[in-house]
């Protein structure tokens, strides 16, 4: 099973980026450009992974996330908040509002990598237990 991510940035450049990135690992990658948009696509595609960058106007990516950590439909999908921020005061924010991992601009092909197939892993296992759940 190939992930489904989805990409949560502001600037064009960068979703770019990281969509050849992660196309040419074979992810489907669907996109939204501000936080309203990701909210409401991840309620219809219900992505296995969010990449939010946490820098945008309006609904900045830490809301973002405590939003869709509160959704008990969706709280089990893993967010990466990805960020030019490198204080260790930002990385606990985004651990405190929900975000299970954190990537540092610019990306580290490597660590994204890493990440994203260890939460893949992860959220797979999440799914299964899920669906016993239900049965």
């Amino acid at each position: 099973m190939t992930a489904k991510i989805l990409v949560v940035d502001d600037i064009l450049s960068n979703v770019q980026l990281l969509e050849a990135r992660l196309k040419a690992e074979y992810y489907a990658v669907i996109v939204a450009h501000d936080g309203k948009e990701a909210i409401d696509l991840v309620a219809k595609q219900q992505p296995d992974i969010i990449l939010l960058n946490t820098m945008m106007p309006k609904i900045n990516g830490f809301e973002v996330c405590k939003n869709l950590k509160s959704n008990l439909l969706i709280t089990h999908i893993p967010i990466i908040t990805v960020t030019a921020l490198h204080n260790t005061h930002d990385r606990v924010k985004g651990t405190n509002t929900g975000a299970d991992n954190f990537l540092t601009k610019p990306i580290d092909e490597i660590a994204l990598s890493a990440r994203i197939k260890s939460l893949t892993h992860l959220k797979i296992i999440i799914d299964e237990l899920r669906l016993r759940e239900r049965n």
